[in-house]
């Protein structure tokens, strides 16, 4: 991963970003490098969990959704949360939006998931191109459970 700033974030604020072609293989090759710095970055074994769930689904969306050649993941650790960020190259047709898939379905449910462990989602429109941001945030520390 490449160290990130953006104006936003203090220097006490670290931020990393991993750019990669919109294929299959980015999901894993995203969810080794995440867990990677997130431990480097001390964060809590259940918060790692619950962000590698999220950026394996906001991955497999721009992948499923989009046209994208590439996207670009970031994340960064500040004020007590930990910001997950996806950018697709060019956006889908339409905003990203959990659904209420049928039982019987085997996808449909990863926006679920990601409003189900995160303490805020959304989306915002990519400031360079035609693209999209969808992020979430989870709390960078918890309390271990005995």
């Amino acid at each position: 991963m490449t160290p990130l700033r953006t104006s936003r974030e203090q220097d006490t604020h670290p931020g990393c970003a991993l750019r990669l072609p919109a294929t299959a293989s980015t999901v894993s090759t995203i969810r080794a490098a995440v867990r990677e710095r997130l431990r480097a970055w001390g964060v809590s074994a259940h918060v790692c969990d619950d962000a590698l769930l999220v950026v394996s689904e906001l991955v497999t969306n721009v992948i499923t959704h989009t046209v994208s050649d590439h996207l670009e993941c970031r994340l960064s650790v500040g004020a007590g949360l930990l910001r997950l960020e996806v950018e697709d190259q060019i956006r889908a047709r339409t905003l990203p939006a959990p659904r209420t898939p049928d039982p019987d379905e085997h996808c449909g449910r990863g926006l679920l998931l990601v409003g189900a462990v995160s303490s805020a989602w959304g989306v915002r429109d990519s400031r360079h191109g035609p693209g999209r941001i969808v992020w979430a945030e989870l709390p960078s520390r918890t309390e271990e459970c005995h």
